[in-house]
Formats: structure tokens, sequence, C-alpha cells
């Protein structure tokens, strides 16, 4: 039987994928590894009318646009304000540590031509976003290593195409490739996938703002990730660049429309992700390592290396904390559509062909491995970190990093509400004016003093309309001199603006709070003395703070239980 038909085809491949998935996720490995590892049995099967994978492509490059698009949106800059020191580190150590370290294995250790390496040390930047969130979706991970890598990895794919463009443009010689070249090449790919990307989201955005109901918010937002890597094929630039800008203008000029875009693709999620990966494993011919085995593992090595040293520098640097200085290299390691599209583009690159033979090999195997191995390193560095199965709704899911500064002042309790107010509504959105959330604050303040003992002061507003409880913590370390009734400098100010309809997790949110910082000597130090919004985080999440920051769901079920006794 031949299976010429693409859809009959890509039928196959899909169930066969579930299939692989679903016995690999039985071992308590990630599914995506089953996917990958069916994909390469499907090739060595040879089934007639599916060697030819183009026919696929169409499919593929909308999952690539896709995984651009809702990573790009996770690049929400307001959510990102305390960790964008963080982020720009890693991308900088990325754009040295990773290529320079590759460079220098392969070229000094493996005897390779500098330019092939050039070109591989670019490509070895790159990650691989779907795979890391899909492990860390599985993996039900939440806390600081987590939210770092996710962001990361949309960025990382952005400076391995940047750097890639720049060696693609510099490395074959001549009067005309120069490093200012090179720099204009990179600058030109940027501005024309900015370009298409940011107008295919405007266009979409004004629709949907004055034609377009909220119902077909998701259809609107498939149509952008269509609009943006085919109007970026036009323009002979990255479709997944081009979609990632989309991606991060939505997010930034209208953030709701994400979360209407993925509760829509979210149903159907699972099958673009088994085919995708599916068809990136019949990619990979194992045959064509044994004659580079040598090249394929210093590759594989230095690339491990390079990021492992690259992110522990960056980290520290940031002062991060030690689970994340520790294990985002290693959990970085997964190697996906990106690296598959750069070598592709080296392949039919005229001025790259004395190279292409020895990329495509080195390069494809060397993925072939990260990818079998990658999910499940990642998914060890989340447990290990602690932030496996973490992703459960706690009673301060609303405190996450962007919600926490540690540089708190203020000479009064109306000048700290007001400060508190202003970094809230940077990040949120709310049914009344800034101006009138702080005269109900300080209203509620001025009847009734809200600064409870043992430095902890906690202003709230009860607000008409509302879909969920937000909040704003303050930590000054120092301390803050605000008339407290036991005479303390206050530490620790969490501004809570709660719906009328939430009393019930208001109460909660106060009396919990109350109690760890009153009652736990060793808590209240640990966060008095946070250096920064992610140690702070951790300490608020840690499972030291259960009693304060439980889980809803443990507390359900105990309820139950006392019920029925």
């Amino acid at each position: 039987m031949s299976f010429e038909d693409p859809l009959l085809g890509l039928a196959i491949i899909l169930v066969m994928g579930i299939v692989g998935g679903e016995l690999v996720g039985r071992l308590h490995l990630p599914k995506v590894t089953g996917w990958i590892g069916t994909g390469i049995a499907l090739r060595a099967m040879q089934m007639p009318g599916m060697e030819d994978l183009t026919r696929y492509s169409a499919f593929a490059n909308f999952v690539l646009g896709y995984i651009a698009f809702t990573l790009g949106a996770t690049l929400h800059l307001a959510s990102l304000r305390n960790a964008r020191l963080r982020l720009g580190l890693l991308m900088l150590a990325e754009l040295v540590c990773t290529p320079a370290v590759v460079v220098l294995g392969m070229v000094f250790v493996a005897g390779m031509d500098a330019r092939a390496a050039l070109l591989l040390g670019a490509i070895a930047i790159a990650g691989a976003p779907g795979t890391t969130a899909l492990v860390a979706q599985e993996a039900r991970a939440k806390g600081i290593l987590t939210r770092t890598l996710v962001a990361a990895v949309a960025l990382i794919d952005m400076v391995a195409v940047g750097g890639f463009v720049f060696a693609a443009s510099f490395i074959p010689g001549g009067a005309e490739n120069t490093w200012q070249h090179a720099f204009a090449s990179v600058g030109a790919e940027f501005a024309a996938t900015a370009g298409v990307g940011v107008g295919c989201s405007v266009v979409a955005l004004l629709l949907t703002r004055f034609v377009v109901g909220p119902a077909f918010l998701g259809p609107v937002m498939v149509a952008v990730i269509l609009g943006a890597w085919g109007a970026a094929r036009g323009f002979n630039c990255s479709g997944i660049l081009a979609c990632t800008f989309a991606g991060i203008a939505a997010s930034n000029l209208r953030h709701d429309v994400i979360r209407a875009t993925e509760a829509y693709l979210s149903t159907f999620g699972g099958a673009l992700f088994a085919g995708f990966y599916t068809l990136a494993g019949m990619r990979l011919d194992f045959s064509l390592v044994l004659p580079m085995i040598g090249m394929v593992i210093i590759y594989f090595a230095a690339r491990v290396v390079g990021k492992s040293i690259g992110a522990f520098a960056a980290m520290s640097i940031a002062g991060a904390t030690w689970p994340v200085r520790k294990y985002l290299g290693p959990a970085l390691l997964p190697h996906g559509g990106v690296a598959v599209g750069l070598i592709l583009v080296v392949q039919s690159d005229p001025r790259l062909a004395e190279w292409g033979q020895t990329v495509t090999t080195v390069g494809l195997a060397a993925l072939a491995i990260n990818q079998l191995l990658g999910p499940s390193v990642t998914r060890y560095c989340l447990q290990a970190a602690g932030e496996a199965n973490m992703d459960r709704a706690r009673l301060l899911d609303f405190l996450d990093e962007h919600h926490i500064t540690v540089d708190l002042t203020g000479k009064s309790k109306d000048e700290i509400i007001r400060g508190l107010a202003a970094q809230l509504y940077g990040v949120e959105r709310f049914s009344i004016s800034q101006e009138e959330f702080i005269e109900l604050a300080i209203q509620r303040e001025n009847e009734e003093s809200t600064c409870l003992g043992e430095g902890l002061m906690i202003p709230h507003v009860i607000l008409p309309e509302g879909a969920e409880m937000q909040g704003m913590l303050g930590i000054s370390t120092r301390g803050l001199q605000l008339q407290a009734p036991d005479g303390k400098p206050v530490h620790a100010v969490l501004l809570l603006a709660t719906p009328q309809t939430d009393r019930k997790r208001h109460l909660e949110v106060l009396a919990a709070f109350a109690r760890a910082i009153t009652q736990n000597g060793s808590l209240r130090e640990q966060l008095y003395h946070a250096r920064s919004a992610a140690h702070a985080y951790d300490v608020l999440h840690a499972d030291e703070a259960q009693d304060m920051n439980y889980f809803l769901e443990d507390a359900m079920e105990r309820a139950g239980v006392f019920e029925k006794g």
C-alpha cells in the first residue's frame, strides 16, 4: 500500500506518533521523546510514498509559527520587569559563550574547518521552544527557573537566527563580505521580520476591536500566524522571527488576546505537536552518524559545556538563586525546529555549499541526540530544582515575580500605597482608575490601620468588579517607620485588590499571611531580607511556606475529609 496522498500520510504519522508518545509517557519520560523516536522508526521502515517530507512542509511551518508566536507572547514586557537583567545577561552569554566553546572544540579538538565550525557554533545557540514548553507543561512545573527557561528559549532562538545570519554573511569571503556587511544583514533581517510580524498583529487587533466579535479572536490570531509566516517567506526572511515578533506585539498591545488564542488552539494542540515532532524525527538519518561519530560527540559535548558555563555565569552575575544558576544551562539542552531550519538554509545556500555536507551531517546527528536526551534532561532539572508539580492553584498565586518589589521606599503610608498602586497598575488592568483605587486604599487605611505587627502591613481595596484577586508586595530590608501598633518598623507591605465576589479568599489571604509572618520567625526573616523579587518569590512558594501559601486542592481535600469525619 502506498501513502501518496499527503493527508493520508499525515494521518498515519499522527496516529503512530500519538501511540509512541503514550507508550513512552507510561515510562515516565516526556512524550516528545516518544514522538521523535517514533519518527526515527518510521524513517527506518521506509514506508512507500512517505519518503518526500516536503509534502508536509505547510503543516510543519504552521506548527513552527504557532510555537514562535506563543513563545513570543510570553515576552510581555511589564510582566518580565524583574526578569530583564537575567534574560539580558543570558542572551549575551548565549551569543558569546556557546558559539565560542563550540568553535574552539570543533577546530582544535575535532580538526574541523573554522568556517564550518562557525556555522555550527551559531546553530548551537538555538533551543527548542516547543519541546521546552511541552516538558514544563507535562511536569506541571512552576517557579523562577521555569519562568526564566520558557521566556529565554524564545529569545535564544532570535539570537541564534541573528548569529547565523551574521556568520552566513561573513564567512564566504570576498570584498563584499565584511564585518559591516554582516552586521547590516542582521539588522535588515530583524527589521524586515519585525515589520512583518508587528504589521500582521496590528491589522488583526484593529479587526478584533472594530469588526470581529470575541468568539473569533482565536481564529484571527491563527490568521496572524499564517500571514506572518507567509509574508516573511515572500520577503525572503525568517518566518520564525516574524511570528515571534507578531506574538510579542499582540501580547504587549492587547494581552487578553493571547489567552483567547491559547484557549482556542489548546483543544487540538496535542495533535499539532505530536505530528510536528514525529515529522522532525523522520528527518533524522542515523546512517550518517557513524562516519563522523567523533565530530558529533565533540559538537554535542561542546554545546552542553557552552550552555552550562554561559548560563551559570549569567545567572551568577544577575544574582539568581542557586537552583536557577545550577540547572538553567542543562535545561536548555533540547535542540529543535530553528536548528533544523538553519541547517536546511546551509543546504540550500550556494554560498555555503562548500561546508554544507559537514554542517548537515554533524548538525543533524547531534540534533538527534539532543532531541532524544534533551527533554528528559530538562524534566530532571525542573524536578531537581523543586519546581515540578508546582503548577497547581495556591493561595498566593497572584504574587508572581512581577508582583513583587524589594526596593520599597516611602516616608508615609499614603506615599507607599501610591507607589505600590502605580506598580500594580503597570502590570494589571482594573475596572476603576488608578487614582480612584489609591483613594479607596488610603480611605480604608485612615479608618483603621492595617499594620498588623512584626513588620507587616496589608492595605486593601474591595473592587466593585473584577475576575480575580491581584496584589503587589513591597519589601524593605531596612524597614519603614509607619507607627505600627507594636512600634516596630514595617518591612513588608502587601497591597491587595479583591473583587466583591472573592471576599472569602481575601479573608483567607489576610489570615494566612498574617499568621505565618507573625508566628514563623524564620520565614519572616528570609522574606524581609530577600535580595531580589525572585528570592522573595522562592520564599513564598517554598515547601516551608505551605502553611501560608497552601495548595487549594489540598485544602479542599482536607476540608472534605473533615466534613466526612
